[in-house]
């Protein structure tokens, strides 16, 4: 059947299973919306290129399926470069299709003419550059194929309008269905080496002080039931990086919860005194080492990884295994139990005792005064956690409130915490959390944000009250660039550099009420739950609620940048 580019295009989007495009139109994209018309897909039209980036990425990690986001050229191309390199960091699968000038204008700077495929190029897990219609259809599989499989990322499709065109004749096409991928040289490594495996359970029987680090590859991999029969059998320990909040449940007896510059104090020494770190799906991210030289200095490392450039990049392990998360979870488990499972395993309970009277000593704690008049922003969050369903889909932009939000939140379920994590995002909140709520309309989706956050990408609300996606926003307002600010304080000597946001602008309530949202202002903590409550009995408008917070309050506990992990500061009275 003869057709154009752009219903090919289209067609293709529909033959992978897409539901939904979150994108703005412009003119070298225009020929593929008149197709958008007529198809099943339906279209969320943003306002910022960026936002529809992050939207296609906490659908993503909501669903687990593949976001995609359609943008123009030039400019259109270039503000969703951001969700690409976020994308990119964290490992989240999405498809950007972006317009591009006629191919005969390319390289003549035309009008709204950039290199986008150049320029995306080392933020991408790869792009495409369209120059025949006939190549769409296979170029989209592709595209999703790469998108999903070994370790996920972003791929972008540059289209040119001629390819799209209907009055072009270069844009006819007769369609036909993919075979297959079609990617010579691409074959993702996903099953575990058997004597690697073998090696690591040998490990694993002999080592007394072992922690699991688990890291966000086994959501990816969808390994969370398979970590939590592992770490059961073998009775071993888990910390729950950033990105894997959620894999194991927090209330779980073995959950350690987060380690890092800003885990807590268990989670963090664990690692630092243990003989054994069997890493699962993680990357030895700097903001959880610390110190490289001094981070678990007596520990042999199992490392697992889908990719195997992962493996020896940060610490060289004992043993490597580049293969699928869960795969490689699931051979462990078996060799283990092959070796004589939880009894083959050695005696831990002085281990286990030491580890439950950290975990008793050294809990998160903050001081709040209910009947006072300042809020505290860990108080919002445990009120949050209180009012609202177990499976609550919580985002969280960048900064205090997003540390805080991890702290003191209980993940028990997958998928229920979306953030931005390598690249650390400002504004990521609040779209990530219309994509999620596009992609689960049944479930409660709360944004969690700072007020700088706030400001960067609060125009997306417009979109959530459009499409009627109602969303929850509670703004941690401290009228700073608050983790900006704390650093200043500590290691500045509180020489306090543009960080001031101001008390009383902008007029958060009344901005949200002017993009269609319901809003609140709280400012005393007897407030902080009827708030909540009353927000969550909104179904059919977002809503925003306005906390005033402490603007003094730090996040503690913390590892300065550059010391070991041994220098975890608990709080202010600590800091030498």
């Amino acid at each position: 059947m003869e057709m154009n580019g752009g219903q090919a295009l289209m067609q293709s989007l529909e033959r992978e299973g897409v539901e939904i495009i979150f994108g703005l139109p412009g003119g070298a994209i225009l020929p593929v919306y008149d197709p958008l018309l007529e198809s099943s897909i339906r279209h969320v039209l943003v306002r910022h290129e960026q936002g529809a980036g992050h939207m296609a990425q906490g659908f993503a990690q909501a669903t687990g399926k593949p976001g995609v986001a359609m943008v123009t050229s030039g400019p259109g191309a270039t503000n969703i470069v951001t969700p690409l390199c976020d994308a990119h960091m964290d490992s989240v699968p999405i498809v950007v299709i972006t317009g591009q000038v006629p191919y005969a204008a390319i390289g003549t700077d035309a009008f709204q003419e950039c290199d986008t495929t150049g320029i995306t190029m080392a933020v991408t897990k790869h792009n495409f550059l369209v120059t025949e219609a006939s190549d769409i259809p296979q170029v989209i599989h592709n595209a999703f194929h790469i998108a999903t499989t070994g370790r996920p990322g972003p791929v972008l499709v540059d289209i040119p309008k001629c390819v799209v065109d209907p009055r072009n004749p270069r844009s006819k096409l007769e369609w036909y269905e993919p075979e297959g991928p079609d990617l010579p040289g691409y074959n993702p490594q996903t099953a575990p080496d058997a004597d690697a495996v073998a090696a690591a359970g040998r490990l694993i029987c002999e080592a007394r002080r072992p922690v699991i680090y688990s890291g966000g590859g086994i959501l990816k991999s969808r390994a969370s039931e398979a970590l939590l029969a592992f770490a059961e059998m073998v009775q071993i320990p888990v910390v729950t990086t950033l990105m894997n909040r959620g894999g194991f449940p927090d209330d779980h007896p073995l959950c350690l919860g987060m380690p890092g510059m800003h885990g807590n104090y268990t989670a963090v020494t664990a690692m630092q005194r243990s003989d054994l770190l069997i890493t699962l799906g993680a990357r030895f991210d700097d903001r959880v080492t610390g110190k490289v030289d001094a981070f678990a200095p007596d520990a042999k490392v199992i490392h697992v990884d889908i990719d195997s450039a992962e493996l020896g990049k940060v610490r060289v392990p004992e043993v490597g295994i580049a293969a699928d998360c869960r795969k490689a979870i699931e051979a462990l488990t078996a060799a283990v139990a092959a070796l004589g499972g939880r009894d083959a395993q050695p005696d831990r309970r002085e281990w286990m005792s030491t580890i439950a009277g950290w975990k008793e000593r050294y809990p998160l704690t903050y001081d709040q005064d209910l009947q006072g008049d300042v809020i505290k922003p860990q108080y919002v969050i445990e009120e949050l956690r209180d009012a609202t369903p177990d499976d609550t889909i919580v985002c969280a932009g960048v900064g205090q409130h997003q540390m805080w939000a991890s702290q003191f939140w209980s993940f028990n379920h997958p998928n229920t915490w979306i953030n931005s994590g390598g690249l650390g995002t400002m504004g990521y909140a609040v779209p990530a959390s219309i994509g999620a709520k596009a992609g689960c309309p049944d479930r409660m989706v709360w944004a969690i944000d700072g007020d700088g956050c706030f400001q960067m990408t609060a125009q997306e609300l417009v979109t959530a009250a459009t499409e009627r996606l109602p969303v929850k926003v509670a703004i941690l307002n401290n009228a700073f660039l608050g983790m900006v600010r704390q650093w200043q304080e500590l290691f500045y000597g509180e020489r306090y550099s543009e960080v001031h946001l101001t008390e009383s602008l902008p007029d958060y309530r009344g901005w949200a009420e002017s993009m269609g949202c319901e809003a609140m202002r709280i400012t005393a903590p007897a407030e902080v739950r009827p708030a909540i409550e009353k927000a969550n009995e909104i179904n059919d408008r977002p809503v925003v609620i306005e906390f005033r917070v402490d603007p003094e309050e730090n996040v503690y506990p913390m590892v300065p940048a550059g010391a070991s992990n041994d220098d975890i500061v608990l709080s202010p009275d600590h800091l030498g």
